[in-house]
């Protein structure tokens, strides 16, 4: 290798070692080796073109274009003619992922998750330093300068991170620079000689010949010196650079939400997108938020903002001004009088773990009464803070409405306002055709804005074949939308984005709504929210009645009432009977009721126009037939099995776990056994299970959750122990009494428990859910199967 491609590689090296200090602010790392990779390629084109040899600016030219090639490759392939080539489309998309990437890197703490934004600005970053570095130091063979953008590069991340191991990628950078500068040194001394002798400074001694290792020449001490110089700056300037700071959707807007020191000003869009997703796939559930309430029913949602801003590729709130909070707070927009409401009230406790600059409270509030620097942005009617203010460790207290509209209410709402029609129904040109040609196919045959979003709903919820499933990227671009769409798997983003578009292509005014469900009862009444509780839903407008929720997202939240199918209405025509047109032409053996009553007759007597027994059953027993008797009671025995189901099975395998044969009373497969059998108890409770949890910390929080009693709570400690010795140690003891201390558990949990979550326990134990994936994965496994047989002949041939 030439000197000139060993000094570019150094380059390419000390560019890769100072973004080592770009390592703890995100995770995972795997950004890294996507960008060594494109910093190689970057770099044996510029090696290529300078052995062409080609101009300096064409040289550099070159490696700036094949670097844009590369990123549209990665980053906006599906935008790019040919896979590969920028276009207008792939460079609007660029701009979305660097402005998503800002918005990411100024909400999340540290380390931050690697959304495609902030994957951009890592790995376009390193390839701009890689493409400064090489340029100053390789193809203007001037090194000492081009220590200025390895500077530029650890000094922001040295300046974002907190703590740690910042000497040690400060070494990294430090390390690569003076690298860099040695081969600079060695590449000019393989072209100009060997040094054999100093006369620059009278009196020196006299140098060997043949040694290159004498006094340095004036350019080798100019950029040692300038190296001096950008390392001592390195340790300078990060002192003068502003920290993330932690928690879930934090500094979502300008300023904490507010501008000014009084909270004044406007509050900034966000993107929750990844938020929710890492809330909804973080492997403990940790507590997010307590809280009591009057409220008699189930669907408390906690809400913390709204987004209505929709531009193809994400949702996120629009720019609104903040203010002082009112009290009360206004009455919400198209609220009627005429709709039914009742006000809640809720005290509402936020851990230490949970901050960040949003309110959580039900929706609509209608009195806030909370301490701190917060201001009221009446829009989206939510509360933000300003100043640096957070919800950690915060106690306040919402009233809100329970509205209760009915579903001939929503039905009958007039337009909306025309201002408001046309700014909550508008989709951007890119959104792709399959977006609104699905709208229409699923709600085709509706008569008003209300079937159609009921209809909608239920495609997503039940009827079109979706799946939840958090492990799917949430994607991003005018395509991930219909992505979705086709791909039918998705979370609550998913769902919520999709119908909230689909609604405004058909003319409905809807938004997108964040924030956390209901969340679990406690035994001591109040009810706990979870970061996995996290959720997304959208919000769609009828006048009369405001923003109003659906539930599109399967297996997560609970569906409104007013959202359900309709029932057959009972109110409409009461008591009247049309009349039977095939009387004339179809006659009956048996006399109709007109043959023997007038119409008064029949109300005064309900026997009145019964139809007369035929002539040749004039010697049958009285009643129905015995066949209809044995059909109706067939049909219910099978609708009280159906019902009882759940709780029979759930039976059947607490039965069987604990009385398992093979291992002995209390041995091995007994003790585990019967611990799947504690967890899928707590989980019947309330309690649902966490999977990455050691024994003891899921014992100690079973015990927690379930309010038990001390002995109760020690007795879950004794088969945690059991569990452990089982799972770790060399030779196991038995534990005979494990099934008995699994009964009383069970006992203690039910005794703690409230009536409505004992009797949810007994009939419908969510823990049968297992079942159900059992029978999934053998379904799954046998259509393997089958597959694997049919194929192989096939193959044969």
């Amino acid at each position: 290798m030439s000197g000139r491609g060993r000094l570019a590689c150094c380059a390419a090296l000390a560019t890769l070692a100072a973004s080592c200090a770009l390592l703890p602010l995100v995770d995972p790392a795997t950004w890294l080796l996507q960008a060594a990779l494109l910093t190689a390629v970057q770099t044996g084109v510029g090696a290529a073109t300078r052995r062409v040899p080609l101009a300096r600016p064409v040289t550099v030219l070159a490696q700036a274009v094949i670097s844009l090639l590369l990123l549209t490759v990665v980053f906006a392939r599906e935008y790019a003619p040919a896979g590969f080539l920028p276009s207008p489309a792939g460079l609007q998309h660029f701009g979305t992922l660097f402005e998503q990437g800002i918005q990411d890197v100024s909400r999340y703490a540290i380390p931050a998750p690697l959304t495609d934004g902030i994957r951009l600005m890592l790995v376009g970053g390193v390839l701009v330093i890689g493409l400064l570095v090489d340029m100053v130091a390789v193809t203007y063979r001037s090194a000492a300068p081009a220590g200025l953008p390895l500077l530029a590069l650890y000094s922001v991340a040295a300046g974002l991170s907190q703590g740690g191991a910042r000497w040690l990628w400060f070494l990294c950078a430090a390390g690569g620079y003076l690298l860099l500068l040695l081969a600079e040194g060695r590449e000019r001394l393989s072209q100009w000689g060997r040094v054999f002798a100093d006369r620059a400074r009278p009196g020196a001694a006299p140098h060997q010949p043949g040694s290159i290792g004498g006094p340095a020449l004036a350019p080798v001490r100019t950029g040692r010196r300038i190296g001096v110089l950008a390392l001592g700056l390195s340790l300078v300037v990060p002192a003068a650079l502003p920290s993330l700071s932690g928690g879930l959707l934090e500094d979502v807007g300008s300023g904490g939400g507010g501008g000014g020191n009084k909270g004044g000003g406007t509050v900034s869009a966000v993107n929750p997108v990844v938020a929710l997703k890492n809330s909804l796939n973080q492997p403990q559930n940790r507590t997010a938020l307590t809280y009591s309430t009057d409220s008699d029913d189930e669907e408390l949602y906690l809400r913390i903002v709204a987004l209505d801003k929709f531009d193809g590729a994400q949702w996120k709130p629009s720019e609104r001004r903040i203010g002082e909070i009112p009290n009360p707070l206004p009455t919400p927009r198209g609220l009627g009088p005429d709709i039914r409401t009742r006000t809640v009230s809720s005290t509402i406790q936020a851990s230490d773990a949970y901050a960040q600059d949003w309110l959580p409270m039900p929706y609509p509030a209608s009195r806030v009464q909370v301490d701190g620097k917060w201001r009221f942005e009446p829009e989206g009617r939510t509360i933000v803070g300003y100043d640096k203010q957070t919800t950690r460790g915060l106690r306040y207290s919402v009233d809100s409405l329970s509205v209760q509209p009915t579903a001939e209410q929503l039905r009958n709402a007039p337009a909306p306002p025309p201002a408001l029609q046309r700014e909550y129904t508008a989709v951007p040109d890119s959104l792709p055709s399959v977006v609104p040609k699905t709208a229409r196919k699923v709600t085709r045959g509706a008569k008003d804005d209300y079937d159609r979003a009921v209809l909608l709903q239920d495609w997503f919820a039940d009827k079109g074949g979706f799946s939840y499933d958090t492990e799917v990227e949430a994607g991003t671009g005018a395509n991930a939308i219909a992505d979705f769409l086709k791909q039918k798997e998705g979370f609550c983003v998913h769902f919520s984005f999709a119908m909230a578009s689909m609604a405004r292509t058909l003319g409905i005014p809807a938004r997108v709504a964040v924030g956390f469900t209901p969340g679990t009862a406690r035994g001591d009444g109040k009810m706990e929210v979870g970061f996995q509780d996290a959720h997304a839903w959208p919000e769609l407008y009828f006048e009369g009645v405001g923003w109003t929720r659906f539930e599109p997202t399967p297996t997560r939240g609970t569906t409104p009432p007013y959202a359900q199918p309709d029932s057959p209405d009972t109110d409409e025509n009461p008591g009247e009977e049309l009349p039977d047109r095939s009387q004339d032409d179809q006659p009956s053996a048996s006399p109709s009721p007109s043959d023997r009553c007038s119409a008064q007759e029949k109300r005064a007597d309900p026997e009145c126009g019964a139809a007369a027994p035929l002539p040749d059953a004039g010697n049958s027993a009285q009643g129905p037939p015995v066949g209809t008797i044995a059909g109706v009671g067939a049909a219910g025995v099978a609708v009280l099995g159906l019902l009882l189901l759940p709780m029979l099975l759930r039976m059947r395998r607490r039965s069987r776990r604990l009385r398992v044969p093979g291992s002995g009373p209390g041995g091995p497969d007994a003790v585990l056994a019967a611990w799947h059998e504690l967890l899928d108890t707590g989980w019947d409770h309330g309690i649902l299970p966490e999977d990455s949890a050691t024994p003891r910390t899921a014992a100690a929080r079973l015990a927690r959750i379930g309010q038990l009693r001390p002995d109760d709570a020690e007795a879950v400690q004794r088969v945690a122990l059991a569990v452990e010795q089982v799972l770790y140690a060399p030779a196991p003891g038995a534990a005979p009494g494990i099934a008995d201390e699994v009964r009383r558990i069970h006992a203690g949990l039910r005794a703690a428990a409230p009536r409505t979550v004992r009797i949810r326990a007994l009939l419908l134990p969510p823990s049968t859910a297992r079942l159900l994936w059992a029978a999934r994965r053998r379904a799954r496994a046998m259509r393997a199967r089958w597959t694997r047989a049919l194929t192989r002949p096939r193959l044969a041939k």
